[in-house]
Order: C-alpha cells, then structure tokens, then sequence
C-alpha cells in the first residue's frame, strides 16, 4: 500500500481570516477533514468538514471581517476567485449587485501525496482518464498528483493549463506539489 503525505498550508489561511475565526477553526480541532470556510455577510460563520458542519462563532458577520480577509488576499480575478502565494488555498467572493464583497468561501487546498496508486499504471500508459464525483472527494488532488508523477519522468514534458489556479496553486511560483511540471495560467 502507497504511503499517503498530505501537506496544507493550512495556517497560511488562518493567518488572513479574523482573529476570532482562526481560533474557532483551532479550537475545532479537525483540521484534516476541514474543507472550507464560509463568511456571508449577515450570517454565523461556518466551517464545513468531510462529515459535519459547525458554526464558528455566535456572531454574524460584519463588513469588517469580510474586509479582513480581502485586503489580505489582494485582487479577485474575473471569475471573483483569489488564492494565497504559494498555497493551494482558493477564496471565492459573492458579490452584491454594487459589486461589493459580501460573502467569502475560503477552500482548503491540499497536496496528497499517493493519491493515484490505484490509477499510476492508467497515468503511465498514456491513455484517457475521466475522472468524476461530488465536490470534495479528491479529483483535483488526484490529477496534481498524476501531473507530478508524469512530470518526474524526464522523457515527458508535461504542462498544466490551469485555468482556476486549482492544480498549481495560485502567484507566479506553482505550488511545489506539481513537481516538475510546468504551469500554463490561462
């Protein structure tokens, strides 16, 4: 059996949620399973794990948080998506009809190495893999990990065309996850 790392950056995020929330999400104590933050304006703040969700805090949230996390993050793109330097981490924005910021879903991302074992020979021989299932499951982990794999043979070229910034990771420098591959931001 493949011996499975997984990698997260996980305080990365935490630094650029409020305070309160970042020590709530500790507190929690489940950061392996946790898949997301959400922060919608005039609403409890929740935290979304494999199995459950729970809120993270009695009170609602402000403009103030929301704000919080925005001018640590920088610029959405077109698509209302940021993500963090060098981490896997994607934040979503929901904006209202004036454009402004008022909902945040911060997803976790993760790196798991090992992930493809069941599918390696599949990978390695070239041909066409489909990959589907619910949000949350591993697809995206899965097809890093087979860019990774492909990548370390130095007889395949191998580019990702990441439209998202979901498989290399968001910033000018790919998340060390995709190996050697190369990252095609589209």
């Amino acid at each position: 059996m493949t011996q499975r790392k997984i990698t997260d950056d996980l305080q990365a995020l935490l630094d650029v949620l409020p305070p309160k929330i970042t020590a709530a999400v500790i507190k929690a104590d489940d950061s392996d399973n946790l898949l997301e933050i959400v922060l919608d304006l005039g609403r409890l703040p929740m935290a979304r794990f494999v199995n459950r969700e729970e809120v993270l805090s009695e009170r609602e949230i402000v403009h103030e948080d929301i704000q919080t996390v925005v001018s640590k993050i920088g610029e959405f793109d077109a698509d209302n998506r940021a993500g963090l330097e060098r981490t896997l981490h994607r934040i979503s924005a929901i904006r209202s009809r004036d454009r402004r910021v008022i909902g945040l879903t911060c997803r976790v991302g993760r790196s798991v190495y090992g992930t493809i074992a069941i599918i390696r020979d599949l990978v390695e021989s070239g041909s066409s893999v489909l990959m589907m299932g619910r949000p949350g499951v591993g697809k995206t982990t899965m097809l890093r990990e087979a860019a990774r794999v492909l990548a370390d043979d130095l007889r395949k070229r191998t580019v990702i065309v990441d439209t998202s910034n979901e498989i290399g990771g968001d910033g000018d420098i790919p998340h060390p996850a995709i190996g050697r591959a190369r990252r095609m931001q589209v």
